[in-house]
């Protein structure tokens, strides 16, 4: 029995093509039919349809028909000339568009006729807006937790000094008062308490990630029994060398916010991946596990919706603001990244944690 999966591309153009899995943009190679031959991770993970799905299929049928691509790409083939089109408009499922530039280059690689090379026009800017967040949130826990250091001390003298006064007063009306400031102190402590500890060490071990959502899928349909948490899993998944006990914390945070946000009423779906060639933080790597936690309530505000991730920032009267700045920090201490789109009826939080393989990284 032959477990080898089939190549993209027939065995002898394997050499020719091994440069191309590396590359960040995504390619396509194409035969005279304009039928795809052969996609690269990064073409996977942009189209949202693995290499084997892909294979056969027309370049139309990927891509739909974005003005002027057809004709262009007929051109190519019949001529052997070059294309380049700007800013083409492509659909990417049901409700995503992307924006890209593509090139397309003649070649002669075994039956394949043209190379087609797309560039998401968001990409740097996402990479930009990446490292503006983590510089800007790095520092504001970095204040945070300075502030917390600076705040726990007097609250453990206002509480002594609160104790010591309600043993000297008789009237137990103003032991109530004592009683307050000694509850609000410990509610204070214990808010220090979570600030400092998001930065604990990590314990890393193997895991496999579905057993993590398991374990927090019970937890959340036993704490709101009417949200319905929905798995969509990718279960070849590999192991990641995670720690077990933040990454449950993290995405119990999410769906916690999710369901209090849905007021216990709604659909939580978690959803798993592979992602190929992603690049975190300006570091490449070549697998990346990507977890997706879906809701169906009424979306993050708008007002707050770029700073979610900061300390003490909340959009439900009451919360604490520290459920996703805690699951932030301990992704980042993965060597992940943490991203939301949110809206109306959809709100997404998608997580990518490197799977390393002893070379997956580099810089």
């Amino acid at each position: 029995m032959d477990l080898h999966p089939t190549p993209h591309v027939p065995a002898p153009q394997d050499l020719r093509t091994a440069g191309l899995e590396l590359l960040a943009s995504a390619v396509i190679l194409v035969d005279a039919e304009a039928r795809i031959l052969y996609t690269n991770p990064a073409a996977e993970n942009l189209f949202a349809v693995s290499a084997r799905q892909a294979k056969g299929q027309s370049v139309v049928q990927l891509l739909g028909d974005p003005a002027g691509l057809t004709a262009a790409l007929d051109n190519a083939l019949i001529n052997n000339w070059s294309y380049t089109g700007q800013n083409l408009v492509l659909q990417r499922g049901p409700a995503e568009v992307l924006h890209v530039d593509c090139t397309a280059t003649p070649v002669e690689v075994g039956v394949a006729r043209l190379l087609m090379e797309f560039r998401p026009l968001d990409a740097q800017l996402k990479v930009a807006r990446e490292e503006r967040l983590i510089e800007q949130q790095q520092a504001n826990r970095e204040l945070i937790r300075n502030l917390a250091h600076e705040i726990k001390n007097p609250l453990g003298g206002i509480r002594g000094s609160a104790q010591l006064l309600e043993r000297e007063l008789h009237d137990p009306q103003l032991k109530e008062f004592t009683q307050v400031i000694i509850a609000e102190t410990d509610r204070l402590q214990d808010l220090m308490h979570r600030l400092l500890n998001s930065h604990r060490a990590m314990q890393p071990a193997p895991l496999n990630i579905h057993d993590v959502l398991e374990r927090v899928l019970r937890l959340v349909e036993a704490e709101y029994n009417n949200v319905h948490v929905r798995r969509d899993y990718d279960v070849s998944l590999p192991e990641l060398h995670a720690d077990r006990e933040q990454l449950i914390q993290v995405v119990l945070n999410i769906a916690r916010n999710a369901a209090q946000a849905m007021q216990g009423n709604g659909e939580i779906v978690f959803r798993t991946r592979a992602a190929r060639q992603v690049t975190v933080a300006k570091r490449r790597f070549k697998l990346a596990l990507e977890l997706q936690v879906i809701d169906n309530g009424p979306g993050i505000p708008a007002a707050i919706r770029d700073r979610i991730f900061y300390p003490l920032v909340s959009g439900r009267d009451g919360g604490s603001g520290l459920g996703l700045s805690i699951a932030q920090s301990f992704i980042e201490q993965h060597q992940g990244m943490i991203d939301v789109q949110s809206e109306p009826g959809r709100t997404c939080f998608t997580v990518l944690l490197p799977i390393f393989d002893g070379a997956s990284a580099s810089s």
